[in-house]
């Protein structure tokens, strides 16, 4: 069974997109996502799978999985499941699953999540797609502020179950 590490970027307001859309472009994040998913199995809704643009589809050097609920949802590249339950079976071999996206799939998971890796934004930005609610079993293993090439704050931020 794989180590199930949620990945967002978070703004304060526990925000994380809108239209299908991130609500932000940090390339530190894009770098950080890379990095820490490089090698390892992610994990996404549709609707996330959709919204990531065409040439980074599959995202490369990572074994992709995309859950559907329609039977003949075609991902070219990517393992189709038709649940949060089969996806992660699909990756039983995986040393690391990340989920990645999106709201709906981070509510499901986050009850089997091992880690949490979010990058807080500094930002209360309009959104209509949220991060569930870090709850109070979770503990701040390790943050790192880096110093921004832009106007927005963030760090990122990693927490694992009490």
């Amino acid at each position: 069974m794989p180590e199930i590490i949620l990945i967002a970027a978070v703004a304060a307001n526990r925000a994380i997109g809108k239209d299908n859309q991130l609500l932000w472009s940090i390339p530190e994040d894009m770098a950080h996502f890379k990095a820490l998913t490089a090698g390892h199995a992610v994990l996404m809704g549709r609707k996330t799978w959709e919204s990531l643009p065409a040439r980074f589809r599959p995202l490369p050097g990572r074994r992709n999985i995309v859950i559907s609920r329609q039977a003949d949802y075609s991902a070219p590249g990517a393992e189709l499941a038709n649940s949060l339950a089969s996806g992660i079976a699909l990756a039983e071999s995986a040393e690391k699953l990340f989920i990645i996206g999106g709201a709906d799939i981070y509510a499901q998971a986050m009850a089997l999540a091992d880690r949490l890796e979010i990058t807080e934004i500094a930002l209360n930005p309009e959104a209509d797609a949220w991060f569930p609610v870090i709850g109070d079993e979770w503990r701040v293993s390790e943050k790192k502020t880096p110093s921004a090439s832009g106007e927005t704050g963030f760090a990122f931020v990693s927490y694992t179950r009490d």
